[in-house]
């Protein structure tokens, strides 16, 4: 059986293959910084083959670069040997069942950029959109350092928060001299991996002030590229910052979105009020405002679309040619044909200006005084997204929102809107889609998706990743006992869950009549809302070093390994290494089984069986491949006997020959 490789993808090294399979007579020779013979892109071989512009050398270009940015590609593209464990202990069952992993939603405890890389091939091209609220880079944030090791010493000499790698948050101020480098760096692997995620209709929501707005457009029309630029939302915080009196403050903040293609599209936004009030007409069919059937604005002239010049017919059966007002000849907004089917449609509506009006003669073509318009109904309308959001909470009602729910103030410093993400949420996601949050601070993300699905039956799902940087010593949030803001963000949503099905419960029993006319349900019930979450921290692989470089042992040592497994990892942290290895969603459902007096677990109905457990017999063997999965995953070297091993192939040819058969 095949083994599987239990580590992330080595993007780099499946770059390579692609360019070697397109243009074999391209791959080279060469030695590395060590003087290692290592296999290369020859670029001048490369160059011939594209028989394109390249550009290389001191040869001017436009370009965005910066110190490192060489070093955050490759970061992006380095394969981790690390997992997902499960930790029960915090996880929420989808009614609110502490310990119960009976959920769709994920919480990953852990760096962003190992979270990525783990869920890059599981989650590759599932995300509709993905919200970030990254630092600011204000001067006073945190930046998570890469790769930065310490030693012992050093690690007791300079002060900050560690990890278990030796990796350090560190305040960028803006003295430092790689103020701009070091969040770059920072920002730059994450959105490379972001991207892969997306769905070919999703997008990317980021949050993000005046400090580093140029920077990041400049990085999103790298990655995501200028033409998937859909727009920048200005919003009102509520505040003023900065107190420089020789700057002006800042009240807005800004949301960059970029789709992943042109298959994106955005959802329209509800009407308000003033919006409806123009619909002041009405018929048969309903509401309605019209709309002259004259294009105006840009491209509006004859000659730009000559094919939608022609006459119409007005009421007193005169003539009608489209003049613009200058009297230049114009043209409709529709062709004939079009045109003739708003007729038949009932969808035109005449209107006559003053008949005293002087005569409008252009090329031989008389200006009317009739004007036709198109009539657009109000039902089922919604009015296009603007990049201004007004009228919706700011950042201090959003800190009303979590002293609410925690019952002190303080608990944690600008979390965004709930309003602002359901607005987001609205206009980018359908009933059923996956959103992910790798910044998630507070846990607004999951709070405003619970919120809307309760409003609109939704079951969306959401992936929110957050480092576990502790809290301040004298903070509000340690005095309240919470060590870290991981732990905030998983308090948040249980007491958010915890609210909106109280709130939905109640607005049930208080109300006789819950069905429309279809006899479809108004609102969810609230024992389908899912308010759980799967808790997951990053860690260390599941296999012992050898499992990955057994060719480094000497024959005389493989004996120490004869279990590559490290000895405090349960069947369950396998599992779910195995998952993510398999592409098998992190949500998908999970049962727990024995057969022949082994531990089995059932993955998604029966399409992952595996069994972790030594010393299995053929009868368990059968029974698994009688279930017939698509994939059956088993430990190395866990048949009771030579016997089995022998068999176990022939078994699964017997009972289950498609299955994919690997081992760990």
């Amino acid at each position: 059986m095949e083994k599987l490789k239990m580590h992330t993808p080595d993007i780099a090294e499946e770059n390579f293959k692609k360019l070697a399979a397109l243009f074999p007579n391209a791959i080279t020779e060469t030695k590395n910084e060590n003087g290692e013979v290592v296999r290369a892109i020859d670029a001048d071989v490369l160059r011939q083959e594209i028989s394109a512009a390249v550009v290389e050398g001191n040869q001017e270009r436009y370009q965005f670069t910066w110190p490192d940015k060489k070093r955050s590609v490759v970061l992006a593209n380095q394969p981790i040997a690390k997992t997902l464990r499960l930790d029960r202990s915090k996880s929420v069952g989808r009614d609110g069942t502490q310990g119960s992993i009976d959920t769709e939603n994920i919480y990953i405890e852990g760096d962003n950029l190992d979270a990525l890389k783990l869920l890059q091939e599981t989650y590759l091209g599932k995300v509709k959109m993905i919200y970030i609220d990254p630092p600011y880079n204000t001067g006073h944030d945190f930046v998570y350092e890469d790769d930065f090791t310490q030693s012992v010493d050093n690690y007791l000499l300079i002060s900050g928060n560690y990890d278990e790698e030796g990796n350090r948050l560190v305040q960028n101020s803006d003295s430092n001299g790689r103020f701009h480098t070091d969040w770059l760096n920072m920002i730059y692997p994450r959105l490379k991996i972001a991207k892969d995620l997306l769905s070919a209709d999703g997008a990317i929501f980021i949050s993000i002030d005046d400090n580093e707005l140029d920077n990041l457009t400049k990085i999103c029309d790298e990655i995501f590229g200028e033409a998937n630029f859909v727009g920048c939302i200005c919003r009102a915080t509520g505040t003023t910052t900065g107190q420089d009196a020789n700057k002006i403050g800042s009240s807005l903040d800004y949301c960059l979105v970029y789709s992943k293609s042109n298959s994106f599209t955005l959802n329209g936004l509800d009407m308000d009020e003033k919006d409806i009030k123009r619909f002041n007409e009405q018929d048969e069919r309903g509401r309605y405002s019209t709309l002259q059937l004259r294009k105006t604005g840009n491209a509006d002239t004859r000659q730009d679309r000559p094919n939608m010049f022609y006459p119409v017919i007005a009421p007193d059966g005169s003539e009608v040619y489209p003049f613009g007002p200058t009297g230049y000849l114009s043209r409709w907004r529709v062709q004939k044909d079009t045109y003739d089917k708003l007729v038949e449609d009932n969808m035109i509506v005449w209107k006559r200006s003053d008949v005293n009006e002087p005569t409008v003669e252009t090329e031989g073509y008389v200006k009317s005084s009739w004007t036709p318009y198109v009539k657009y109904y109000l039902e089922g309308r919604t009015k296009q997204v603007s990049n201004l959001f007004q009228d919706i909470e700011g950042n201090k009602k959003a800190s009303l929102v979590l002293k609410d729910l925690f019952g002190s103030k303080g608990v944690f410093d600008n979390p965004k809107p709930v309003e602002f993400m359901k607005i987001l949420l609205k206009i980018a996601t359908s009933q059923n889609d996956i959103i992910l949050d790798f910044f998630s601070g507070s846990a607004t993300t999951a709070h405003a998706v619970m919120q809307y699905n309760s409003e609109d039956n939704g079951k969306r799902q959401f992936i929110l990743v957050q480092l576990p940087e502790e809290t301040g010593e004298k903070t509000e949030a340690r005095k309240m006992g919470y060590l870290n803001i991981c732990e905030i963000g998983e308090e948040r949503i249980r007491r958010a869950g915890k609210k909106i099905k109280e709130e939905l419960q109640k607005k049930e029993e208080e109300s006789d009549q819950l069905t429309l006319a279809d006899n479809s349900s108004l609102l969810t019930p609230h024992s389908s809302l899912d308010i759980g979450f799967r808790v997951f921290r990053v860690d260390s692989s599941n296999m012992e070093d050898v499992y990955y470089t057994p060719a480094e042992l000497q024959q005389d040592q493989l004996t120490l390994f004869a279990d590559n497994i490290k000895p405090d990892r349960t069947p369950e942290d396998l599992l779910f290494q195995v998952m993510l290895d398999l592409g098998i969603l992190l949500s998908s459902e999970i049962e727990e089984t024995e057969i022949a007096g082994k531990k089995v677990f059932s993955v998604a109905g029966g399409y992952l069986i595996a069994c972790f457990d030594k010393d299995v017999t053929e009868e368990a063997v059968t029974e698994i491949a009688k279930k017939q999965p698509f994939y059956a995953v088993f430990r190395d070297s866990s048949m009771a006997s030579d016997s089995v091993a022998t068999n176990f192939e022939q078994i699964f040819e017997t009972y289950s020959p498609k299955t994919v058969r690997r081992v760990i």
